[in-house]
């Protein structure tokens, strides 16, 4: 790893949400950087997917509401806080546990930072969500720019308020160094997200007349990013995406995909029915984004950190190169999609006889 910046290795690292690929990749590659001298992984759900990966890593079961002084107690030096919800899930409490998770969870995680003497690093993963997406949005953000509407999505206004108590805190400690990361959507071929399960649909729905710009950035790059984060001094806000855009038509035909046009008040109905065929879960941030589409200004990262990640294009071609071939629907699915098909068809040939 060639540092961009200047070396402040810490060594004692807490990582959030271990029992995640994010998190659990984050923490394994810190323990193996022999400048740290202990990784402490924190998750209320260990997964056993991980638990070789996790070898070098001390994990601990818990809730971040149960952190309390546990940080004080370990002389913990740096905290990497990556415990997010992205999307709410019917099952485990819906959008009410997504927030509990988000928000009151960042609360106590920033709250146990405060009373910890000995920590002089904290970085906290954000999203290019917090930019939101509508028809005023600029045509680059960079981090300076303020959203022009407040994200309709659930996700999109937690990560608001989360980089607000990162504010905050910043202000009550400032003796530490705190990075914020806007991450643009995750992609790449081990990635397992909303947007990948759009893409590997057989059918993708998109909006009638609509081709939105996109950023990506592959996963591998977000890890090399955030162990910088950690090993380095980097103190700020920073966008991170893979240069470069691709339109969604592009990235529907690369993927070797058809587009479904439907009208963007039935973009809702055409989600429900992707729902129902298994490929994920979709709410208001995923459908402004395939909406009106979002590019970020990557320069101060670059700057700074000294690395570029490899472009929009490239991190998509890897996760095309991994998914090729690999959606297989049943007959039931696929009559639904078909019907998903003739039904956007009759209603774009509906609308464009009505207009005069």
């Amino acid at each position: 790893m060639t540092p961009g910046g200047t070396s402040g290795a810490p060594g004692v690292v807490v990582v959030t949400g271990v029992g995640r690929y994010l998190g659990a990749h984050v923490a394994a590659r810190l323990a193996a950087d022999s400048r740290i001298d202990r990784v402490i992984g924190v998750d209320p759900a260990p997964n056993p997917e991980f638990a070789d990966l996790l070898d070098g890593v001390e994990r601990i079961r818990l809730d971040l509401d149960s952190l309390g002084g546990l940080l004080a107690d370990l002389e913990v030096d740096a905290v990497v806080h990556l415990a997010l919800v992205t999307a709410p899930d019917p099952q485990h409490g819906g959008r009410a546990a997504m927030k509990e998770q988000n928000i009151i969870g960042t609360m106590q995680l920033l709250a146990a930072c405060q009373r910890a003497p000995r920590l002089r690093k904290l970085v906290v993963r954000s999203s290019t969500a917090a930019y939101g997406a509508s028809f005023r949005d600029p045509a680059v953000f960079t981090e300076e720019t303020e959203p022009r509407e407040v994200p309709r999505g659930g996700f999109g206004r937690d990560i608001l308020d989360i980089e607000g108590y990162v504010r905050g805190f910043r202000r009550r400690r400032p003796d530490v160094t705190a990075t914020v990361l806007r991450f643009a959507p995750f992609i790449g071929s081990t990635a397992d997200t909303t947007l990948t399960r759009y893409f590997a649909q057989p059918v993708v729905p998109t909006v009638f007349g609509r081709d939105p710009r996109l950023q990506f950035v592959h996963i591998d790059d977000a890890l090399e990013v955030l162990h910088r984060s950690v090993a380095e001094e980097h103190p700020g806000t920073y966008n991170v995406a893979g240069p470069g855009v691709l339109s969604l038509s592009q990235a529907i035909r690369r993927a070797g995909r058809v587009a479904v046009p439907v009208l963007e008040p039935g973009l809702s109905g055409a989600v429900a029915i992707a729902r129902s065929l298994g490929f994920g879960r979709y709410g208001l941030d995923q459908v402004d984004l395939f909406v009106h589409g979002r590019v970020v200004d990557t320069s101060r990262l670059e700057r700074e950190y000294g690395f570029t990640p490899r472009s929009t294009a490239a991190a998509f071609d890897d996760f095309i190169r991994a998914h090729h071939g690999g959606v297989v629907v049943t007959r039931a699915q696929l009559a639904t999609a078909e019907q998903l098909v003739l039904e956007s068809i009759r209603q774009v040939r509906s609308t464009l006889r009505e207009r005069p």
